[in-house]
């Protein structure tokens, strides 16, 4: 299955649309991505569409409502979880400023300390 965000107009997700890969074949049995977007562009009556794979092989990370796609980058990103925290630019992951503690236990962000609690 492929799976097509909808942007709105600050290219933030609104909805995740799946479609069989099947329709996604050219005339040469070759998956086109156009294809789908055409499609729910169509289905949609709607312009801004981009491809997003589970595996984030493309576009750094699956798609989820809420998520940012980062033209520049060419990849979507999650919301930022606390102002302290800094974009992975590798990744396009959001990471706290002090490493998670590698101890066994859980710890929660604690925004105000900027430590893990």
């Amino acid at each position: 299955m492929a799976h097509f965000a909808k942007l709105n107009k600050e290219n933030i997700v609104e909805q995740i649309i799946v479609i069989n890969d099947e329709v996604l074949l050219d005339e040469n049995g070759i998956e086109q991505d156009h294809i789908g977007i055409d499609l729910c562009k169509y289905l949609y009556n709607y312009q801004n569409f981009k491809r997003t794979y589970m595996d984030g092989s493309i576009r750094k990370n699956y798609a989820s409502i809420g998520y940012t796609y980062d033209e520049n980058r060419n990849a979507f990103i999650p919301p930022k979880p606390f102002d302290s925290w800094i974009l992975n630019e590798d990744s396009c992951l959001w990471e706290a400023p002090v490493a998670y503690p590698e101890d066994g236990n859980k710890y929660a962000w604690n925004e105000k300390t900027q430590t893990w609690d």
